[in-house]
């Protein structure tokens, strides 16, 4: 399963600039949602079912994702990539993201594998203290069991346009957002095709 949110924080009343636009969060993950829908329809070699989801209801509570988790059998989820803000660069620089609730599966190990000798490198989620598992649409899927984990690259305490107005296209690097969906793509690979299965998170 692959997923994103679509939603962010609306309008404000006042200003020349009254719309979130919600580029980076979370407009940028479901670009990449779409992008790998279009992939692995052409690839056509998917040996497993996979479901592709935008939700909304994340800014204000994980609504989208909670309706989705109750209505879906979770033992059949084999793995969630939930993808969120990778449209600026990581705290490592480009060719890199986070993987949050790292050490709660072997889901990044696996995808970190899939990866070897190539420049691109998942890492644990390097802000514990931001409890990011629990707080983006994985964590509803996540609390049932289900391999469920977000990847992303915001530098959650120096991300300048995080929930502002001026979370715009234009502060994003598209180049660089093309090379992590390209690597989520290259990296998911073995759970798609059947032959990993990641451990179930406790």
């Amino acid at each position: 399963m692959f997923s994103a949110h679509y939603d962010h924080l609306g309008v404000v009343k006042d200003g020349e600039d009254k719309v979130y636009n919600g580029a980076n969060d979370d407009a940028s993950g479901t670009t990449a949602v779409i992008a790998l829908a279009k992939y692995f329809k052409e690839l056509n070699q998917n040996e497993r079912t996979i479901i592709f989801v935008a939700f909304t209801g994340e800014e204000v509570g994980g609504f989208g994702s909670k309706y989705f988790s109750e209505n879906i059998d979770s033992n059949k989820v084999i793995a969630m990539f939930n993808i969120e803000m990778i449209g600026t660069e990581s705290k490592w620089g480009k060719n890199s993201a986070y993987i949050t609730g790292f050490e709660k599966s072997d889901f990044g190990a696996i995808l970190q594998k899939n990866l070897k000798g190539s420049s691109f490198n998942f890492n644990p989620d390097p802000y514990p203290s931001q409890q990011l598992f629990y707080r983006s649409d994985n964590a509803r899927l996540a609390a049932l069991g289900v391999p469920a984990h977000t990847i992303s690259t915001s530098k959650m305490d120096s991300e300048p346009n995080y929930h502002k107005l001026s979370d715009e296209v234009s502060t994003l690097d598209l180049e660089n957002m093309t090379e992590i969906v390209k690597s989520i793509a290259i990296s998911s690979q073995s759970i798609v095709n059947g032959q990993d299965t990641p451990s179930r998170v406790k």
